[in-house]
Order: C-alpha cells, then sequence, then structure tokens
C-alpha cells in the first residue's frame, strides 16, 4: 500500500462525499452537530474535518483507544458520542445533525447526514 497516495486520495474523497451527502440532505456545513468519521487514521480525520470546517469539538476520534475496527468505527464512534463512557455530557442528542464519511481498503468511499 502507498501511504501518501491513500492519504491523499482519503483527504480528497471523504470532503467530496461529504459535501456531496450534505447538499443531498439540505443540511449546511454549520447545521452539522456531529462529524463521525471511519476511524483509519487520525491525521486523515483531522485533515478532513478542517477542509471542511467542522472544529475538533465535534469530531469523534477514537482511533487511539481501537485502533481500525473496520466497519464497526462508524457505530462505535456515534455510541461513544450518545453515551459517553467517562461521564462526560454526550456529544450529541435527538435532533442532532450528524455527517458521517468513510474511506476504505479498495478505494471505496461513502456519506451519510442522518438527524438523530
Amino acid at each position: 500500500m502507498n501511504g501518501k497516495q491513500v492519504f491523499r486520495w482519503a483527504t480528497e474523497k471523504m470532503p467530496e462525499v461529504a459535501r456531496e451527502v450534505m447538499t443531498l440532505a439540505g443540511t449546511p456545513v454549520e447545521s452539522i452537530d456531529l462529524f463521525v468519521p471511519h476511524q483509519a487514521n487520525l491525521r486523515i480525520n483531522q485533515f478532513v474535518g478542517q477542509k471542511l470546517g467542522i472544529p475538533e469539538a465535534k469530531t469523534v476520534h477514537n482511533i487511539e483507544k481501537y485502533g481500525n475496527t473496520t466497519a464497526a468505527t462508524i457505530p462505535l464512534g456515534l455510541s461513544e458520542a450518545w453515551y459517553p463512557q467517562d461521564g462526560s455530557a454526550p456529544l450529541c442528542k435527538r435532533g442532532s445533525n450528524v455527517l458521517f464519511a468513510a474511506f476504505g481498503s479498495g478505494y471505496t468511499w461513502g456519506g451519510a447526514v442522518v438527524t438523530l
């Protein structure tokens, strides 16, 4: 795997699909309450969030705790945001607009905006 090429491709395609699904959902980035990206690489997720203008405080990062759990990264991230295990306040609640974006092996990508 060419790590530099994967980084470049992921940081291009994840924001692209995120913008596309936000447009389709009629939800501007300012209305996104939480960003839950696939947890394959922290630097990729930080870069994508910056490109989209989503602050770190609205972005779920848990790769440092679990590593890349493949298809479970987004559900785990949403679960932790909804039910924090450390006793902190939830990052989302009913009515929150949540942006999901993923980039996977085989150079596949996808995204969604969901109102909880």
